[in-house]
C-alpha cells in the first residue's frame, strides 16, 4: 500500500484530502553537523543545536515531542491565502510572486506564483492550523514549480534565484515537520527539495559572495536538507527507492569528512553495495588519497545531481593537484608542462582556464601553451579559483530540464532492491 501511495504522490495523483499518513515526525537521531572536509558547521551557542536541526521547532510544546498529536495539512495552495493577503498589505511580496502586468503602489500576489516563505518557529508562538500547512502532494507540486519555473528564470541573477528558492524550500521542510505524513511521502518531497537546492547552489557564479545570496547560509541549508532526509531514512519505513543515490550525494557533498564517511559506512551492507554509493565511496577515497587523475576521471562520469554535490570541492582538489605537480617538477631552471595536459588532468574547461589557474598560483607561462614550474614560485593566496565547471557539471543536463532531473520517476539503478537482500 505504501509503495502505491509513493507512486501516486510522485505522479501527482493524491489530492490534499487523501494525505492522512500514520507516521509522525519522531525525535531526531543525533548526527554530527558537517561543513566540508573535516569541518563542522557552527552550532547555535544558545541552544547547542547544529544547523541540521534548524528547521525543527524549538518551542517547549514542540510537535516533535513524544505523544504530541500532529495535524494533517489541508492548504491547497503553494502559499496560504492569509499569508498572501498579509504580505500584500506589508509589501513583502517577492517580484517572482507578483501577478503579471500588475502595476501601482500595491502589487497583487499571483496565487499561481506566490510560495509560502519561511518563518522560524519560536517559543510561545502558536503552531499553525491545518489550513496553513500544505500536505505532501501540494509540497511536491511546490518543489516542482520552483524547479521548473523559478530555478530556470533568465530574467534574474542566479544569486537572487538561489536565495528565493532556498527560503521557500526551507518552508517546505518546516511544513513537513509540523504535520503527520507517511515517511515514504515525506522522503519523496525532501529528496526533490534537496535536489533543487543542490542545483541552484551549484549554479552560483564565483562572484556570489558579493550578491544577495549568502554562500555560508546556503551551505548550512543544504546540510539541513540532508539532515531532514537522512532522519527520515533512519526511521526505517519505506519504500525509499532513491535512498542509495541521496546517501551518495551526502557523501559527495562532504568529501573528506570523517563524520560523513563514518555515517555512510554504518549503512546496511546491501545498501552500500548499490552502484550510486559505491561510486561515491570511490570518489571520496580518491579525494582523500590526493589521486587527482582518478578523482577527476570519476567526477567526469557522475550524473548531473552528483556533479552538483561535488562541485564545491573541485577548486580545492585542483589546488592540491597543482601543489603536488609543483613539488614534483619544480627545479631552479624550471620545467615545462603542456597546458593541454593540465586541462585533461584537472578536467578544466579549456586552456584559458588552465592559464588562469596557473597564474593565480604564481606559476609563469612559456608562451600560451606551456606552464613553467620554477622552484619557489608556487603560492596559495585566499580561496582556490572556483572555475566554471561547464565540463564537469553544466554540460551534464544534456538537453533535460532541471524539473525533469529533480522529478525523475525512474528509480535509481539498484536503489530499490537493497531491502530484499538485508
Amino acid at each position: 500500500m505504501r509503495g502505491r501511495r509513493w507512486l501516486d504522490l510522485r505522479r501527482g495523483r493524491l489530492d490534499p484530502g487523501e494525505e492522512a499518513g500514520s507516521a509522525g515526525v519522531g525525535p531526531a537521531r543525533s548526527s554530527p553537523s558537517l561543513g566540508g572536509p573535516g569541518r563542522a558547521l557552527p552550532q547555535n551557542p544558545a541552544s547547542g543545536r547544529s544547523s541540521w536541526d534548524a528547521d525543527r521547532p524549538s518551542s517547549p510544546a514542540s510537535p516533535l515531542m513524544p505523544g504530541c498529536e500532529l495535524p494533517v495539512g489541508r492548504c491547497p495552495d503553494m502559499c496560504p491565502a492569509a499569508e498572501r493577503a498579509r504580505r500584500e498589505k506589508e509589501r513583502r511580496l517577492h517580484r517572482f510572486e507578483v501577478a503579471p502586468g500588475c502595476r501601482g503602489d500595491l502589487p497583487r500576489a499571483d496565487p499561481q506564483r506566490a510560495v509560502k516563505e519561511y518563518s522560524r518557529p519560536a517559543a510561545g508562538k502558536a503552531r499553525p492550523p491545518p489550513s496553513q500547512l500544505r500536505p505532501p502532494s501540494v509540497l511536491l507540486a511546490t518543489v516542482r514549480y520552483l524547479a521548473g519555473e523559478v530555478a530556470e528564470r533568465e530574467d534574474a541573477s542566479r544569486a537572487e534565484v538561489a536565495s528565493f528558492v532556498a527560503d521557500r524550500l526551507r518552508a517546505v521542510r518546516l511544513d513537513l515537520a509540523l504535520q503527520r505524513a507517511d515517511d515514504s511521502e515525506t522522503a519523496v518531497v525532501l529528496e526533490a527539495a534537496l535536489a533543487v537546492l543542490l542545483a541552484v547552489v551549484a549554479r552560483l557564479g564565483p562572484d556570489a559572495a558579493h550578491e544577495p545570496a549568502d554562500p555560508v547560509l546556503l551551505q548550512a541549508q543544504v546540510q539541513e536538507g540532508f539532515g531532514s532526509l537522512r532522519r527520515c531514512y533512519a526511521r526505517g519505513s519505506g519504500p525509499h527507492p532513491r535512498q542509495a543515490a541521496f546517501q551518495g550525494l551526502f557523501l559527495l557533498y562532504n568529501l573528506g569528512s570523517v563524520e560523513a564517511l563514518h555515517e555512510v559506512l554504518q549503512l546496511p551492507t546491501a545498501l552500500r553495495s548499490c552502484p550510486a554509493l559505491r561510486t561515491a565511496l570511490a570518489v571520496d577515497a580518491a579525494f582523500r588519497e590526493g589521486n587527482a587523475a582518478r578523482l577527476f576521471r570519476l567526477i567526469r562520469t557522475l550524473p548531473y545531481l552528483q556533479s552538483c554535490a561535488v562541485q564545491c570541492h573541485v577548486g580545492h582538489a585542483r589546488r592540491r593537484a597543482l601543489a603536488r605537480l609543483s613539488r614534483a617538477l619544480s627545479t631552479p631552471k624550471g620545467q615545462t608542462l603542456p597546458l593541454d595536459f593540465m586541462v585533461h588532468l584537472l578536467a578544466l574547461d579549456g586552456p584559458e582556464e588552465a592559464r588562469d589557474l596557473c597564474q593565480a598560483h604564481g606559476l609563469p607561462l612559456d608562451g600560451q601553451e606551456r606552464v613553467v614550474f620554477l622552484r619557489g614560485l608556487y603560492t596559495e593566496e585566499g580561496l582556490p579559483p572556483a572555475g566554471t565547471c561547464k565540463a564537469l557539471v553544466g554540460s551534464k543536463l544534456v538537453g533535460r530540464t532541471l524539473e525533469e532531473v529533480v522529478m525523475a520517476e525512474e528509480e535509481d539503478e539498484g536503489g530499490d532492491r537493497w531491502k530484499s537482500r538485508v
